[in-house]
């Protein structure tokens, strides 16, 4: 029962951290960066995988896609694949776990279902790496810009779609790694019943009586018979 609930808790750990980090990839705000001015002409630039736009004070923006993939930068292009995958990982994390988890019917025995749990777990922490690894990919270029006092370009700071993904990448490590942990009773010993008969047959072996001849006891005398000789001696003697 306790492993029951532990994978249950590990599920839902992983199931929303995953949901988090697929709100992360269309979030608009990965950085931004505003431009103080008179009331009219303050406007704010914020930008995340897939374009860059600007909303002036009045509520009026204008948004610009990315050109073609091959025309991106580096580090945006690995955030993409990154994001990607984790989402991609996390999905299947997730049906295997509904199958592996010892509250549904599916799955086979309890070994197998163990052994797909494990998958399962093993899939929600490389999601969890994934989404961890672009979020801080992102941010690292974020503020080595923004300390960079040779960068005269616009100079942007760390979005809320950042902290929802390194939120998500935390839940999904957590969950996957107590799922792994919570199959440890499904699988028994290995050779346990096998060693304890080895070792009381040595045991037996070992004994020194073990190959000595059996001993032959003497039966008890019959004493009806000589009370008869006596008796007819007795009487013969008369």
């Amino acid at each position: 029962m306790g492993n029951m609930v532990t994978e249950i808790l590990a599920f839902i750990l992983s199931t929303s951290g995953w949901v988090l980090v697929c709100s992360t990839l269309p979030t608009e705000y990965w950085k931004v960066s505003s431009l103080d001015g008179t009331v009219i002409t303050t406007a704010t630039y914020w930008s995340n995988l897939w374009r860059a736009c600007v909303t002036d004070s009045t509520g009026v923006f204008n948004c610009k896609d990315f050109p073609s993939m091959l025309a991106l930068e580096g580090y945006i292009q690995v955030c993409r694949g990154l994001m990607i995958a984790a989402i991609c990982l996390g999905f299947f994390g997730a049906i295997f776990a509904l199958v592996g988890m010892k509250c549904t019917k599916i799955g086979g025995s309890d070994q197998n279902k163990a052994r797909i749990a494990f998958v399962s777990g093993v899939n929600f922490i490389l999601s969890g790496l994934c989404s961890l690894s672009a979020c801080s990919l992102y941010a690292h270029r974020i503020t080595s810009e923004f300390f960079d006092p040779m960068f005269v370009a616009q100079k942007y700071e760390l979005g809320a779609a950042l902290f929802i993904g390194w939120a998500g990448s935390i839940l999904c490590l957590l969950g996957g790694l107590i799922l792994c942990f919570s199959i440890g009773d499904s699988f028994p010993p290995k050779n346990s019943g096998r060693y304890g008969y080895k070792g009381s047959a040595s045991r037996v072996s070992s004994h020194p009586r073990a190959h000595a001849q059996p001993i032959h006891q003497k039966p008890p005398p019959d004493y009806s018979n000589s009370s008869r000789a006596q008796h007819f001696d007795k009487n013969a003697y008369v």
